[in-house]
């Protein structure tokens, strides 16, 4: 099946308590539905995950599959360092009416090449839907080499790889390949690869989905939002969060140890969405 070209990794909206606002995670799952994404990534990093409970966590699952957009696919993130965690959240989410589940490679007790491949064979054994093996060594210190990714293709149900390490783009006999990171969203598409699972296309969609549609021009478009994607990336998802407030969408703040962008992050945020017209120049002398 086809998870889409374009899914967005969607944050996860906090009221003033931060409390989970659900009314705006259905709302901005919407809006972003009608500019550019194809489906979206849920709980997953820019969502904080690491910060949600259980409970928490598969809430927010259930929300996105009871009110998908039509046509959307819904990916949930159900990675855990806890390879029985990890089961258990892969199991819930299947239960809930994912299309596929995101699992990032276990964390912080960094196993070797017999645990990796034990841990997805479990991971495999709690569901029946697609796997996208997350490769992200810059948050989990071991990588995932095209080699060994070669091998986890063997095993039933994983399809693809969210590949966060620019380094290793390539693509893997038996996996299909989508971009993690923004900046080579348009390079993935260039190796015939699914897409990307994004962060810019919170604010950008639109203009990210035109790199599929219009292939002759998608170096053009990609050199035309590089502002974007570095503003974007800069603490994933704090700039976010903060461009998505500026541009009057209910995000809220974020949960510690994460802190909300400072005046500085926030001008740089700022320029950032000026560069493409998403908001008008800012008045000299005037900030925030």
């Amino acid at each position: 099946m086809s998870l889409g070209s374009v899914l967005t990794a969607i944050v996860t909206p906090f009221d003033d308590n931060l409390a989970v606002d659900e009314e705006a995670f259905v709302d901005l799952m919407h809006h972003l539905a009608a500019h550019g994404s194809d489906g979206f990534v849920v709980c997953g990093t820019t969502g904080e995950a690491s910060t949600l409970d259980d409970d928490e966590h598969l809430r927010v699952i259930e929300l996105a599959c009871r009110h998908r957009p039509p046509g959307a696919t819904i990916v949930a993130g159900t990675g855990s360092n806890n390879t029985r965690h990890a089961c258990h959240l892969t199991e819930k989410a299947t239960g809930l009416g994912v299309d596929a589940v995101l699992s990032v490679t276990p964390y912080y007790n960094k196993p070797n090449r017999r645990g990796i491949l034990t841990h997805y064979r479990e991971v495999s054994a709690a569901t029946d839907k697609p796997i996208v093996l997350y490769n992200i060594p810059s948050r989990v210190v071991i990588d995932l080499p095209n080699d060994l990714l070669a091998e986890l293709a063997q095993i039933e149900r994983i399809d693809y790889v969210k590949q966060a390490n620019n380094a290793n783009l390539a693509q893997v006999d038996g996996l299909g390949l989508y971009a993690g990171n923004d900046e080579i969203f348009a390079r993935t598409l260039d190796l015939g690869g699914c897409g990307g699972i994004l962060v810019a296309s919170h604010v950008i969609g639109e203009q990210m989905h035109r790199m599929v549609d219009e292939p002759a021009r998608r170096a053009e478009i990609d050199a035309s939002l590089q502002a974007v994607y570095r503003a974007m990336s800069v603490t994933n998802p704090v700039s976010v969060k903060a461009a998505l407030n500026l541009l009057g969408h209910r995000v809220g703040g974020l949960r510690l140890p994460l802190v909300a962008a400072d005046e500085a992050e926030t001008a740089a945020v700022r320029a950032a969405l000026e560069s493409v017209g998403l908001l008008s120049p800012t008045p000299a002398g005037v900030t925030g």
